[in-house]
């Protein structure tokens, strides 16, 4: 599939060619048709041509293929019908050095077939026409990227404007000479845009009708609710891009749907794998002369783009992908509602206002932070941090370093995700945050010198709840009061404890060289005047090192 950043290449109007004046180039047969376009020039001599053709192009041949018998017989009507079944969008004959005359039985099979026939003169050779081409292409792509980069901005501008979902609409309709709808989740008409969409609306017509009713069809096909299909199921019916190629999986529109949906199914698409798609899953189609598209608006919010214009140009499809992408975001933050809350929440921060009563705002009262480490050496970009927050199932996401942080509301379990090591604090409230921040900064550690996937904060009852908690913190600070200067050898020790004094895990939790790891332990034991190889010594201050 092209990008969809950059338009086709336009073909070439078969009468912009006829216009070079340089040329001198003569249409003596077939139809006039002024909408008749060519693709490319492509020369043969062969009788049959047909194995050797694409379809759209201006074949050119002098006749060295023609027998001195053809005009008798039903060569030419074979040679023609064969040029037709190919696709070819015209024939150049080129008069001299092998006919001084076009053959008249060529001019008739052109014109019976209806496939237009132009003479070329002796003086214009057949690369100074494949070279006429291929200049007008570069002129029609330029001028079709300039159109594309103008919509481009225009729409971007659209979406920062106050109403941005209507100015979107409002410029895509303009761009593409057409009207535009957005569909809510449900089906019903979220807004609409276009000169022509009034009209479409209250037409009562059967043609409008069918319009109407197609178009709402290939939103029904492309709606993410309906787009993956169970396990097992087979699709309906391809789901194809705006430019003709496969775009995403395809699906029934369910019970219920319009007749007009299965009537004017896309059509002439492969199918793919039902998968969340990188791009909006989109499908065309045609109806009374008008050209349809509907595009979903990302994975899962149900919203979808239609689009109806009566004519359907290389670049709409750029134009129309660059609309959805922009409409995906709108409609993303419009549907869940958490970007206003988050923007109040950061705000109501800023001012002073406590964590308890800003959380609401965030989605919750009870909490889990999650720290997140990549498995590969390079640091975590902003795009994977997002991905990772939104396969957790939270849009609060912090990249600090080369640690990963998420704050999600108490509920499911967070599951390990692949490629990550995870470390999950214990439920908090608010007030809690910052502690919860520490504890799974540690859950990590450990997941990473014990190569777990996902370690969880073990916050359980135990012999140390036993003690009044003002007895224990008097007695953790005073026994690790010389080390309130460093608090690097308090960690050290803390996580040397945890890992049953593995230095070589001390050090991948900490990364750091495990001589630092030997070095720190060793000043822990002067500092405190206490053999750490005791085990009661060791198990004091493990007591103390789970203080707050």
């Amino acid at each position: 599939m092209p990008d969809p950043a950059v338009p086709p290449t336009p073909p070439v109007p078969l009468a912009a060619l006829l216009a070079r004046e340089d040329l001198g180039l003569r249409q003596i047969a077939g139809p006039a048709d002024p909408s008749a376009v060519v693709h490319w020039a492509h020369t043969s001599e062969m009788a049959d041509p047909y194995p050797y053709l694409l379809g759209g192009e201006l074949l050119l041949t002098a006749g060295v293929h023609i027998p001195e018998a053809a005009g008798s017989g039903t060569y030419f009507d074979d040679y023609v019908s064969r040029i037709v079944a190919a696709g070819g969008a015209a024939l150049g004959f080129g008069v001299a050095p092998v006919h001084d005359t076009v053959p008249r039985a060529l001019v008739a099979a052109c014109d019976s077939y209806e496939l237009p026939l132009i003479e070329v003169p002796p003086r214009t050779t057949f690369s100074a026409v494949a070279r006429a081409v291929w200049q007008l292409m570069a002129q029609a792509r330029l001028a079709e990227l300039r159109r594309v980069t103008e919509a481009q901005q225009s729409l971007a501008a659209a979406a920062s404007r106050p109403d941005p979902v209507p100015s979107v609409l409002r410029q895509l309709a303009r761009r593409v000479g057409g009207w535009a709808v957005l569909y809510g989740p449900d089906g019903a008409e979220v807004a609409v845009a276009g000169r022509g969409a009034e009209r479409a609306r209250a037409a009562g017509g059967p043609e409008a009708r069918d319009v109407r009713e197609a178009l709402e069809g290939l939103a029904r096909i492309v709606r993410p609710t309906a787009t993956i299909p169970p396990a097992g199921s087979a699709p309906t019916g391809p789901v194809t891009s705006a430019d003709g190629t496969s775009a995403g999986p395809a699906a029934s529109a369910g019970p219920g749907s319009s007749p007009a949906a299965g009537r004017h199914a896309p059509s002439g698409g492969r199918t793919t794998p039902a998968t969340a798609p990188a791009s909006p899953t989109s499908a065309t189609d045609t109806v009374a002369d008008v050209h349809l598209a509907a595009y979903s608006l990302g994975a899962g919010h149900g919203f979808v783009l239609g689009l109806a214009a009566p004519q359907r140009d290389p670049g709409d499809h750029t134009i129309a992908s660059v609309a959805a992408v922009l409409l995906s975001l709108l409609t993303g933050e419009h549907q869940s509602g958490s970007g206003a809350a988050r923007s109040s929440a950061l705000v109501r921060l800023l001012l002073g206002a406590p964590a308890e009563d800003v959380a609401p705002l965030l989605g919750g009262e009870r909490w889990v932070v999650v720290h997140a480490r990549p498995d590969t050496l390079a640091a975590p970009d902003p795009v994977a941090a997002s991905a990772l927050g939104a396969a957790l199932g939270s849009p609060l996401v912090d990249v600090a370093r080369e640690v990963v942080r998420v704050l999600l509301p108490a509920g499911p379990e967070p599951a390990p995700q692949p490629g990550w090591t995870l470390g999950v604090s214990a439920v908090a409230g608010p007030r809690e945050w910052a502690a919860a921040d520490v504890q799974a900064g540690r859950a990590l550690a450990r997941a990473r010198a014990t190569r777990a996937g996902l370690v969880r904060y073990g916050a359980r009852p135990a012999l140390a709840d036993l003690v009044p908690e003002t007895d224990a913190e008097a007695h953790a600070r005073a026994l690790l009061a010389r080390f309130d200067a460093t608090p690097a050898l308090t960690e050290t020790l803390r996580t040397w404890l945890s890992l049953h004094g593995s230095w070589d895990r001390t050090a991948v939790a900490l990364d750091v060289h495990r001589n630092t790891v030997r070095q720190r332990i060793a000043k822990c034991g002067a500092l405190l005047e206490l053999d750490l190889d005791d085990p009661d010594v060791r198990m004091e201050l493990w007591f103390a090192l789970r203080r707050p």
